[in-house]
Parts: structure tokens; C-alpha cells; sequence
């Protein structure tokens, strides 16, 4: 039919397909589970902690075990993180509850922030904005929380995220307001 658009699904398949294999590779790496010391932490610009994580030199996140996703890239200003919605997620009106892609939003918005920061510096959320856009099922598939810096400054970061299938369908979309502050050092405690 003349001027009518390529079928999509090839290259939803492919794209799925590639997910999927950058997906096996992280879990590859990746570490168990596990709390970072702040004295590590310090030890470390924003991305290169965020790097570390993703080759598996330090620890996995927790919630990204619970939740089951994982980091597949990372660079300054910009953080993928990837999972699978299970039927475990869902809520009484039989969808995944939004709080899952809220919290890949906020995660990937977040690390975004993150990584740009020096080091010896943190953050943590200070506000959390998202809209959903269409449910979410467990016969999606992966899906992808993408976060990008808007502004980093001394004090205040924001970035914005989108959660995407593999076929490019928006779920829902985000900002946040971060808080940087320097990562106080462990002291021993007073025994």
C-alpha cells in the first residue's frame, strides 16, 4: 500500500531480542546484593560508583533485587535501568502497581543525578512527579527506566525519566528534585 508506515514488529523483536542478551550480561557481572560502606562511597565520583555497581566490583542494589531489575547503561547524565513486571507486582484492579515503574523512575532519575556528581558527594530525592500514561502487565515484558539530567548545581539536581517497552510504548514518564549534600564520614562509635 502505497506511503503506509514499515511494520514495527521486526524491530520491536530485535530491539526485545538485544534487551534481553544486555540484560543476561549485566546479571553475568553483577554482584549479590549488598550495603556499600559511605567511606566507599566517598572514595568515588558519581559515575564511577555507578560503574563499579554495573561491572560488579561493588555489590548489586537491593531494591533492584527485590524489584528484579538491573543497571544496562550508564554514563554521565544518563542511566538505563531495565526489568520485568511480575504478576507478583500487581495490584487489587489486575495491573502492575505504580509503584514499580515509580520506582524505576525514581531510580533511574536519581543515578542520573548521581552520576554527575564529584566525589566524596550523595544525594537523596527530594520530590518524585510521575505520570502514568497506560497500564503495565507482566505480558509486557522488559521494560526500561531511562533518566536523564535536566540541571545539576552545588545543591539542587533534576532530571527527567521516561519507562518504555521494547516496541518504544510509553508507560509512564517522570521528574525529580534531588538534594546534594557531602557523604559524612563514618566515625567509630562510643562504646
Amino acid at each position: 500500500m502505497p506511503g503506509a508506515l514499515p511494520d514495527s514488529a521486526p524491530r520491536a523483536d530485535a530491539t526485545l531480542q538485544a534487551w534481553l542478551v544486555r540484560e543476561r550480561e549485566v546479571r553475568l557481572l553483577g554482584a549479590p546484593p549488598g550495603r556499600i560502606p559511605a567511606d566507599e562511597m566517598a572514595r568515588l565520583s558519581g559515575l564511577e560508583f555507578l560503574k563499579r555497581i554495573g561491572r560488579g566490583d561493588l555489590p548489586s542494589v537491593p531494591i533492584g533485587h527485590t524489584l528484579d531489575f538491573v543497571p544496562v547503561e550508564w554514563e554521565s547524565g544518563r542511566i538505563v535501568f531495565q526489568g520485568s513486571p511480575r504478576f507478583e507486582f500487581y495490584n487489587p484492579i489486575g495491573t502492575v502497581h505504580g509503584g514499580y515503574l515509580a520506582t524505576l523512575l525514581d531510580s533511574a532519575m536519581g543515578c542520573a543525578v548521581h552520576s554527575m556528581l564529584e566525589q566524596g558527594m550523595a544525594y537523596t530525592t527530594l520530590e518524585l512527579k510521575i505520570n502514568y500514561v497506560r497500564p503495565l502487565t507482566d505480558k509486557v515484558g522488559p521494560v526500561r527506566a531511562e533518566g536523564k539530567v535536566i540541571s545539576v548545581s552545588r545543591r539542587i539536581g533534576t532530571a527527567e525519566g521516561r519507562a518504555y517497552d521494547a516496541a518504544g510504548k510509553l508507560y509512564a514518564h517522570g521528574t525529580t528534585t534531588c538534594m546534594i549534600f557531602p557523604i559524612e564520614p563514618v566515625r567509630p562509635s562510643q562504646a
